[in-house]
């Protein structure tokens, strides 16, 4: 893991009118590390990480990427500065085999004849590539529909077209096992390892404190939209992150 922060958030705010989602909150992530977000439903953790994607733009409160201060106007300015995001829908066509939902609105394109059409082949050869090398996946069969894979072959075609651009660096997984069973738990997880083991900076939310402590290096804790304290996952439980999930010293106290 590296020695400073790979992408800073400093300060973040977001209010939608009267209510304020987000208050003060501090975020650091580091390439080569995975760090979870974990809280009750209303924390704030998928406000913060739509702000850190440029879904929202703060309130107040500043991000910064390789110590630069940078501003994002829509999702598609964060995704061109290498951070970007895999939600718990997933947003496949369920309809479409792996490679076209891996190129959806990206599509590749040949000229035939001066006419210019998809390049299927090449399309399919490159999520073969993506697939096997970043992730360490192989799909039975490329031509079958989305929506006849497993749901951990599911969660793998939306990330590799995610990791697809070279520029990724920070990759946010929003409740990746949320409706997988054991098995394909286990291997959803092996492949957040993976992209770890590769540089990004992985910052997963998750209500499984037993997948986060499987993964994760430091825990992120919000409670009523701000940052209540961050562990190390070497050097804590799930009994003391649940604690401050809870509030069960402020509680005490």
């Amino acid at each position: 893991m590296a020695d400073t922060p790979l992408v800073q958030m400093r300060g973040i705010t977001k209010r939608f009118g009267g209510v304020t989602a987000l208050q003060g909150v501090d975020l650091s992530a580091y390439a080569g590390e995975v760090l979870a977000i974990v809280g009750d439903n209303g924390a704030g953790k998928s406000t913060l990480i739509k702000v850190l994607t440029g879904v929202y733009q703060p309130t107040e409160g500043d991000i910064f990427l390789d110590g630069e201060k940078i501003e994002f106007s829509n999702h598609a300015d964060a995704a061109r500065a290498g951070i970007d995001a895999v939600y718990q829908t997933l947003a496949l066509a369920d309809h479409l085999d792996p490679a076209a939902n891996m190129f959806l609105g990206n599509e590749l394109t040949k000229k035939v004849m001066g006419i210019t059409v998809l390049d299927n082949k090449k399309m399919r050869s490159e999520t073969e590539r993506v697939l096997m090398e970043r992730l360490g996946v192989r799909l039975k069969s490329l031509d079958a529909p989305t929506d006849s894979l497993s749901g951990g072959q599911r969660q793998a075609v939306a990330i590799a077209r995610a990791v697809y651009h070279e520029g990724l660096r920070v990759l946010v997984m929003d409740e990746p096992t949320a409706a997988l069973g054991p098995q394909e738990t286990a291997r959803t997880l092996k492949l957040i390892k993976t992209l770890k083991a590769q540089g990004l900076a992985v910052i997963l939310i998750s209500h499984s404190l037993d997948d986060v402590f499987e993964v994760a290096d430091r825990v992120h804790v919000q409670r009523r939209g701000q940052c209540v304290g961050v562990a190390l996952t070497a050097e804590s439980s799930t009994q003391e992150v649940l604690g401050m999930i809870v509030g069960a010293k402020e509680d005490a106290a």
